[in-house]
């Protein structure tokens, strides 16, 4: 039994050496070539690791959409259960947006990736529109609106059907789904152009004018496979972001608007504007040039350390620590998706002296693993319903191409923070080494002295070998990873199994 038991001692020497390498090495070794990827620092093209990334990607994207249309979970979803319901769809509306920017730079440049991505991701975009059309996944709008919920309002989700079925059509050229386009976006478009302000609720009572932006583009964009002209509505549709809907402090729109008076309420929010301003420069490009300008001004922190978007405006003194399902965490005035957006859009005015320090911030928090995912995003992700949301929401902001001219170039500047991370990895992974060698080496030390209970040991050692493994190869990384690392405490010689023993003979005796 010693014999066996020294051989579970080295198993777990060899398991912590590649937990190491798996977890915390090569993540280093990946972040640090992702870092120099042009594709990061100018905008002749997306970044080559972004192709591989969609790859991976796209087999589970395709796996994890078919299961949960053919589930219909989705219908019995609660409206109160925000992640659960709209990061669904967006989520994959990120990834059909994603798919589109890849592939249309591929046609200009085939060298960027072996096969087309519209190639090796039908599948994937295939699911993913069954998805978005998926009457199921109109469940909690349909709760608030009743049976009519695309005839009127419903702004947010019809802007998302919208936009999803759009980028399926240019990816696939194929038109199965163009009734269905062709009914919302004129509607749609028709709705807004009728309506006082330009403004609409996403649910009864509920107007983010920085979701009628987005929707706008979304029809504008639909004319690329209707064939329709929606130029003469967008002139008109700037009205919607005029007058009292726009943040006197900063002129930007406000974050909240009663849609029926046309008020804005709150200030302007990094994660709103954000988003916003990726599609406003083919809309009206002066507009969100100043928009732009704007935002710079009153959001854009950068420090020695860290760089990044703030959620409210360097004027105001609120809003420095907190969490919510829009913003993410804020810390220290930085909010999370406003800077994972503000990637985006700042690409997309070729700001790269902005878009490159938070690139790299969100590849050394991004933790690659060797089978694709990048466990970061995913850990901000909503497991159950949406695990790939911040996957795809940061592949997303990493595939926008300029759309302005002028910018500016990267300095190549890069916050310590990035350094930091990567640190982070590199002592992790040395200290999980180190402890490999230690162990080994303490229970060859201590041979010959007696072990507690080895058969019962060895059991348990040889269960939670399997078990371990099977969850992390088959079900949950973080929880195959936690019981390989249980594993860890077994063999041992250490007392207290005689402590435990000799308890449970004192019970038996009473």
């Amino acid at each position: 039994m010693e014999k066996k038991l020294t051989g579970c001692v080295l198993v777990n020497a060899i398991l912590l050496v590649t937990l190491a390498f798996y977890f915390f090495f090569y993540p280093a070794v990946i972040i640090i070539r992702d870092l120099n990827d042009p594709g990061l620092i100018s905008g002749d093209a997306p970044p080559r690791f972004a192709y591989g990334w969609h790859r991976s990607l796209s087999a589970k994207y395709e796996k994890w959409a078919r299961e949960r249309v053919a589930s219909g979970n989705a219908a019995e979803m609660s409206i109160h259960d925000i992640s659960g319901t709209e990061w669904p769809i967006f989520g994959t509306v990120f990834y059909l947006w994603a798919t589109e920017s890849l592939q249309e730079a591929w046609e200009k440049d085939p060298s960027l990736a072996r096969v087309a991505p519209k190639d090796y991701a039908r599948g994937a975009i295939e699911a993913s529109a069954a998805l978005v059309s998926d009457p199921n996944h109109a469940g909690w709008v349909r709760k608030h609106w009743g049976d009519e919920y695309l005839l009127h309002e419903n702004l947010f989700y019809r802007m998302l059907l919208i936009s999803g079925l759009t980028s399926y059509q240019k990816l696939t050229d194929d038109d199965k789904y163009e009734p269905l386009l062709r009914a919302q976006t004129e509607s749609l478009a028709q709705e807004l152009d009728q309506s006082p302000y330009g403004l609409l609720d996403d649910y009864p009572g509920q107007c983010y004018p920085v979701d009628i932006l987005p929707a706008i583009a979304a029809i504008r964009r639909a004319d690329a496979v209707l064939g329709t002209d929606q130029s003469q509505f967008v002139e008109r549709a700037v009205r919607a972001f005029q007058g009292d809907a726009v943040d006197e402090l900063t002129g930007l729109p406000t974050f909240t608007a009663n849609s029926r008076t046309g008020q804005g309420y709150g200030p302007a929010r990094g994660v709103g504007i954000a988003f916003m301003l990726i599609w406003a420069p083919p809309l009206w490009e002066d507009t969100s040039q100043e928009w732009y300008a704007s935002y710079d001004h009153h959001f854009w922190q950068g420090e020695w350390a860290t760089a990044g978007f703030r959620e409210f405006s360097k004027e105001l003194s609120y809003g420095k620590w907190f969490i919510d399902v829009d913003a993410g965490p804020v810390m220290n005035g930085y909010g999370t998706a406003a800077s994972a957006f503000g990637i985006g859009t700042s690409r997309t005015y070729g700001r790269f002296d902005q878009a490159y320090p938070l690139s790299a911030e969100a590849l050394a928090a991004s933790w690659p693993l060797p089978d694709g995912t990048r466990l970061g995003p995913r850990m901000f992700s909503n497991l159950s319903d949406a695990p790939y949301v911040g996957e795809t929401a940061l592949l997303f902001s990493l595939t926008r191409m300029p759309l302005v001219e002028g910018g500016a170039p990267s300095n190549g500047f890069i916050p310590a923070s990035v350094y930091f991370g990567i640190l982070f990895y590199l002592v992790c992974g040395g200290l999980l080494v180190w402890r490999a060698v230690f162990l080994f080496k303490r229970w060859r030390k201590s041979a010959g002295s007696s072990i507690p209970q080895p058969k019962l040991q060895f059991v348990l050692w040889i269960a939670l070998l399997v078990s371990g493994l099977v969850m992390l190869i088959f079900f949950n990384k973080a929880i195959g990873a936690l019981l390989l690392l249980l594993m860890q405490t077994l063999p041992t010689r250490a007392r207290i199994w005689s402590w435990l023993i000799d308890y449970e003979a004192v019970q038996r005796d009473n």
